[in-house]
């Protein structure tokens, strides 16, 4: 028998203050200062990549975990120019004619900037009668002394260009510059990633030139570092195959047209440092179906989408902010606009000790606050601005979730939010429709039968529970049968059900919910109906967090107060999930006037007691004033082969 005794502490109600983040105290500790930042928070990303930018070899490129609101681009331009990355193998890239065969340029790398006058001079030298060369050959040597050139230039000494192959003389591929030692591919095709070699038709006859050899992002970036957007990378799987060959082999070979093969550039020396961005769902199939990934990409960059107020000052935000403002070109904000605009931040977060880096969303509201603002014709944007862009979100997300508490109102689906009912109770559940996310109570009801101990979920038996529901109903099935069952078999089966669902249900989210339905059923004791519950369990009984908490306050919160309040109307949710609270003005007003309450629990027994307001009792107690109580009564009554009182009897008897 299992034995994890819980210590109550009984449910706590939350306060207005511990329903959302401290705003107020955040905003308090703003320094005055214009500096901007899009990089705050990303401290453990960045020195990933600086230690990376120093490390050599073919194996040394990094994955880069960005998330979806990161202006990947403008970031990694930043990270560039801050960590100043190293770029001493950055050269220009040219193909010179070959005077052996005009099918087969010459690969040479120059001094990074120099390629423009190198062929200038090449040119010239050229154009001047072979006899006549000698001062210019020297002047070439003195000024670029550069072995590469000095064995062109050996080649080419004595041929007149009129005995050169082709009407060519050199194609400059890349001019690099140190100042810009990186690229970002963020479309990636073959032309973009890889370049290209370009065919001509002259007559009939198909035909390829120095001058259409188009480089790529890879060639571009050669000596320095290449970003590359990884979902567009993989979505061509060849393309992906293609680079993992050249970054093993450190050398570029030409994909030659069908038409042109008989032109062959030589291949580029390649040495550069590859950082694929891209989600961490991408990083984790990569790294279970591909076994080169690992050896190619061992190190991880981790950029983060939220700001921990508990790991870094606050005042660092503000400079985020500032660079939001810069992206958004929003006039300036308010005391209170800014305030309510880091109460939104963390919320997009879930969590109240964190504030949001999803640049793209946060932008996004900023934009609309300022096209409110304008209208109005306000120099700043106000709170009223924030509020209002936040409501016209809802307005435009929320149809659905006004269709489905619509159809309780007319009470097509029966949901009860006052008065007393056994083995009923007001589960709260996120439902997925069209799109959209919203909150909103779910009506469960257990009932009892003579039986093995069984629980028979409905929702299992009509398939449509999923694995996580079906593993939530065997834990609280655990959880009975420790407390009930540790000696004797139980003579008691129930059945469970979602009311009215006509779809999949999962998540362990309702098993509390679940358990103190049937604890209702098995004890004759009623629910109060005015509150709602959700919260998973473990075996032991304890209360564990669950997700999209606020969504399912909001959603019993918004049917209450169009059905009109009643007395004693709120939701049990697990005492884990408070730091998670981001709660609606509305809502918080509500519980300050003591309209709509919200209480955290530990354990399972402190939901039993504050909904069923009984007191659980001892398990082995036969007291039918307690919970527990009630059910040995039970359990006892259906064991006892002498007694012929009918079952349901046994409840007016008692």
């Amino acid at each position: 028998m299992l034995n994890h005794p819980a210590v109550l502490e009984g449910a706590q109600r939350l306060l207005p203050e511990q329903l959302s983040s401290p705003a107020a105290s955040w905003l308090a500790q703003r320094q005055p200062s214009n500096v901007s930042d899009p990089l705050v928070g990303q401290q453990r990303a960045l020195d990933a990549i600086a230690r990376v930018q120093h490390i050599g070899g073919h194996h040394a490129h990094v994955f880069a975990v960005t998330p979806s609101g990161m202006d990947v681009e403008q970031v990694f331009s930043v990270i560039a120019e801050r960590q100043q990355w190293h770029t001493t193998d950055l050269h220009d890239w040219v193909y010179l004619v070959n005077p052996d065969d005009g099918a087969q340029p010459i690969c040479m790398h120059l001094p990074a900037g120099s390629s423009k006058a190198i062929i200038e001079r090449l040119w010239a030298l050229l154009d001047t009668e072979p006899a006549d060369r000698a001062p210019l050959l020297n002047s070439l040597q003195e000024q670029f002394n550069w072995p590469p050139l000095t064995r062109y230039l050996e080649r080419i000494r004595d041929i007149p260009f009129a005995e050169l192959p082709g009407d060519e003389l050199a194609n400059i591929v890349v001019t690099q510059s140190p100042a810009v030692a990186w690229r970002y591919c963020a479309r990636v095709s073959e032309v973009d990633l890889f370049g290209q070699i370009r065919v001509q038709t002259i007559a009939g006859t198909v035909s390829s030139e120095l001058h259409l050899i188009q480089p790529g992002a890879l060639l571009k970036a050669n000596g320095g570092t290449l970003v590359i957007d990884a979902e567009q990378l993989l979505r061509q799987g060849e393309y992906w195959q293609r680079l993992k060959h050249i970054l093993k082999r450190g050398e570029f070979v030409w994909s030659v047209p069908e038409q042109a093969t008989f032109y062959q550039p030589q291949p580029v020396p390649i040495k550069l440092k590859v950082i694929l961005a891209g989600s961490r769902a991408l990083l984790s199939q990569l790294r279970d179906l591909d076994a080169d990934f690992a050896n190619l990409f061992p190190y991880l960059a981790d950029f983060t989408d939220h700001f921990s107020t508990k790991q870094h000052s606050v005042a660092a935000y503000f400079k985020y902010l500032a660079y939001l403002q810069q992206r958004a070109e929003h006039r300036p904000l308010s005391e209170q606009a800014l305030q309510a605009l880091l109460a939104i931040s963390s919320s997009f977060t879930e969590h109240q000790d964190e504030l949001s880096l999803d640049t793209i969303r946060l932008q996004q509201l900023l934009q609309e606050a300022d096209s409110i603002a304008a209208q109005a014709r306000n120099q700043r944007i106000e709170v009223s601005d924030i509020e209002s862009a936040i409501q016209a979100y809802h307005r435009r997300e929320h149809y659905l979730a006004e269709l489905s508490r619509q159809g309780i109102l007319e009470e097509q689906v029966k949901i009860d939010t006052h008065g007393e009912v056994v083995g009923q109770i007001n589960g709260l559940t996120v439902v997925t429709m069209g799109g959209s996310e919203f909150g909103e109570p779910s009506r469960i009801t257990a009932t009892v039968h003579y039986g093995d101990g069984d629980i028979i979920d409905i929702e299992r038996k009509s398939e449509l529970s999923g694995n996580i529901h079906t593993k939530g109903v065997m834990i609280l099935m655990a959880y009975l049968a420790n407390l009930f069952a540790g000696k004797d078999p139980m003579p008691l089966s129930a059945t469970l059900v979602f009311e009215q669902s006509y779809h999949e249900v999962d998540g362990d989210s309702a098993s509390m919910a679940e358990l103190c339905c049937l604890v209702s059923a098995l004890s004759g004791s009623p629910i109060n109906q005015s509150l709602a519950v959700t919260g998973a369990i473990d075996q032991f009984g304890n209360v564990q967090a669950i997700g999209g908490v606020n969504e399912k306050i909001e959603g019993f919160f918004r049917l209450c107060k169009h059905r009109g309040f009643q007395p004693g109307q709120g939701v049990i949710i697990p005492y884990s999930n408070q730091c998670n609270l981001h709660l609606s003005n509305e809502l918080i007003e509500a519980v300050a006037a003591g309209v709509f309450q919200i209480y955290t629990v530990k354990h399972v027994k402190e939901a039993f007691e504050l909904l069923m307001d009984t007191p659980c009792g001892e398990v082995e107690s036969f007291d039918k004033n307690t919970l527990f109580g009630r059910i040995q009564r039970r359990i006892r009554f259906a064991q006892d082969d002498e007694d012929s009182t009918p079952w349901w009897q046994f409840w007016r008897k008692s």
